[in-house]
């Protein structure tokens, strides 16, 4: 249905920009069987994600990791090659700098998310938070020099590296069409008297960002963070812990396909279902690692409480959980214990199988991995282009 979800233009400067349509879709959506099975399904899984994060003890403890987790899996879309270990070993001093440069791509969008989960307590999703949470998003990286918190002022385009103007895959409005086209979608994010449910409201929100491109750089990683900030200022999920950067890593074209189907050929419907399917398949998965974590810190549990006169065992259990690497260094500082005490304790660890070695050729300096509760939250964060 070309058109519908706007138009390209030609400009002044030679190329032809698109202006997109306002928000809802016109004609309407054509909510069919599929869709509604699809949003039923969608509605459900997310309910019982939900559920199951209430029967986590000390939830905060785990979406500190999955926040980790989206952080890497969202910048990874966007080329960023770094891997979980990288993101979560804290201690710098023997990696590359290419790697702590992709580290800190990582960093910033954990920071961009914790301020704008936080912000959104007492403020709306709007594009005032959208700029703090763009301007945190590329402080001090490669893209500090792309006007961080700022809409851009001049023209982008997407496409191949190496591409320009002449021969883009999609250029963006201009700039006084994006910054109306900005304004007509916070007016829409707003909007609560349509009856448009949730998830397709948001399956709107994100590829319209994405089509309208506000800034230089980082409009992905932007737009897959509103997702996250949408569900949860709608209280659809009481925590953080559904992000589709896993869905969308694994359905890479896909995901890039679905969103020039809709500004080529209206094919907002079909964008719609995949992005459902999203929904539900990355609640199951979120569903079975809460359920992973469950069991390990049970079995541990029982494991450490048969340690005798172990009274830091279970703080330092606990500490895993946000801070799965380690070193010696880190435990007396947490435990404020010394240094010896901390190596027995390490050693208790090591020899339940709590702890790992990751580096076996040291004598000094070594670090220590939770290295089971690492490989649950590794699945999908491997390195392919």
């Amino acid at each position: 249905m070309k058109g519908r979800a706007g138009l390209y233009v030609n400009n002044i400067n030679g190329y032809s920009s698109f202006i997109p349509s306002k928000l809802p879709p016109n004609p309407p959506l054509v909510i069919d069987s599929e869709i509604l099975e699809l949003l039923s399904l969608a509605d459900r899984k997310l309910g019982r994600l939900d559920g199951i994060s209430e029967l986590l003890p000390n939830p905060e403890l785990f979406i500190a990791m999955y926040v980790k987790k989206e952080a890497l899996l969202s910048s990874q879309i966007e080329g960023t090659q770094a891997s979980l270990v990288d993101v979560l070993d804290i201690d710098n001093t023997d990696k590359q700098e290419s790697t702590i440069s992709n580290v800190g791509d990582v960093v910033n969008y954990v920071a961009a998310m914790n301020h704008g989960l936080e912000r959104l307590n007492d403020f709306p999703l709007s594009l005032r938070l959208i700029r703090e949470i763009h301007e945190i998003l590329l402080r001090g990286t490669r893209g500090s020099n792309l006007s961080p918190g700022e809409f851009r002022k001049s023209q982008n385009w997407i496409g191949p590296q190496g591409c320009t103007l002449a021969n883009a895959t999609f250029i963006p409005p201009t700039v006084p069409e994006m910054l109306q086209a900005m304004g007509d979608l916070e007016l829409f994010m707003h909007d609560e008297e349509s009856q448009i449910p949730a998830l397709i409201k948001i399956a709107y929100i994100h590829a319209q960002f994405e089509t309208i491109h506000p800034f230089l750089d980082g409009n992905g990683r932007i737009g897959r963070l509103m997702i996250t900030f949408w569900l949860c200022q709608q209280r659809i999920l009481s925590q953080p812990l559904l992000y589709l950067s896993y869905f969308f890593k694994l359905n890479r074209t896909e995901y890039y396909d679905r969103l020039m189907d809709i500004r080529f050929k209206g094919a907002w419907e079909n964008w719609v279902k995949f992005f459902l399917k999203g929904v539900s398949d990355v609640s199951d998965e979120a569903i079975d690692t809460a359920r992973k974590i469950l069991i390990l810190k049970d079995k541990y549990i029982e494991l450490l409480s048969k340690i005798e006169s172990a009274s830091n065992n279970l703080p330092l259990f606990n500490k895993l959980f946000t801070f799965p690497i380690i070193t010696r260094i880190h435990v007396v500082e947490h435990l404020n214990v010394t240094s010896p005490t901390a190596g027995t304790i390490i050693e208790n660890f090591c020899s339940l199988g709590i702890l790992k070695d990751i580096t076996p050729d040291r004598k000094r300096n070594k670090k220590y991995a939770f290295s089971e509760y690492l490989a649950i939250f590794e699945k999908g964060t491997e390195n392919y282009s």
